[in-house]
């Protein structure tokens, strides 16, 4: 467990089998609740009331019985993923990210390095917050590009090269 514990990994979400060979699965939910809030979903064959009952009480929060279909699982994600952004909105979180002199302003849409403001294009700047609200984390190209286009062709990782150049420099 040790892997996830602390600030070794930036995580989002944890997506949990119960039926771990190394240790319980409703272990693996109280340890992580030690010392973090982070969503947990349970992914589990087993589909007792007393095992659902047993994870949720332990602190998941939600349960998935297999089979399931992909699109119920993108459905709890984008459920577990809303009541996130409510619960940070309103403690006031990630409406400005600060880093140093750097400064962005997610509600006015304004970057700033210093007292300067900073004068991005538009893709710049989805550029920044992209980054900004991923400080910790890597990310490959293709979740860049497909992020900030849309798409994750060849050549937009030739483009993104050229926008992180330009974004560097100022």
């Amino acid at each position: 467990m040790a892997i996830l514990e602390g600030t070794s990994y930036n995580l989002d979400i944890v997506l949990l089998d119960l039926g771990l060979p190394d240790m319980d699965g409703v272990e693996i939910i109280k340890n992580i609740r030690s010392w973090s809030n982070m969503p947990i979903i349970v992914i589990s064959a087993r589909s007792e009331d007393s095992d659902k009952i047993e994870a949720l009480d332990a602190g998941a929060d939600d349960y998935l019985t297999k089979p399931f279909s992909v699109e119920e699982l993108l459905a709890r994600l984008r459920v577990t993923q809303r009541r996130l952004s409510m619960v940070q909105s309103e403690k006031g979180i990630s409406s400005v990210f600060e880093n140093g002199k750097l400064k962005v302003d997610y509600a006015s849409g304004c970057t700033y390095l210093g007292e300067e403001e900073l004068h991005l294009t538009p893709i710049e700047y989805k550029l920044l917050c992209l980054l900004s609200k991923n400080v910790g984390k890597v990310l490959t190209h293709n979740y860049i590009t497909s992020h900030i286009w849309g798409t994750s062709w060849e050549n937009d990782v030739a483009l993104l090269r050229v926008f992180m150049a330009t974004l560097c420099k100022k």
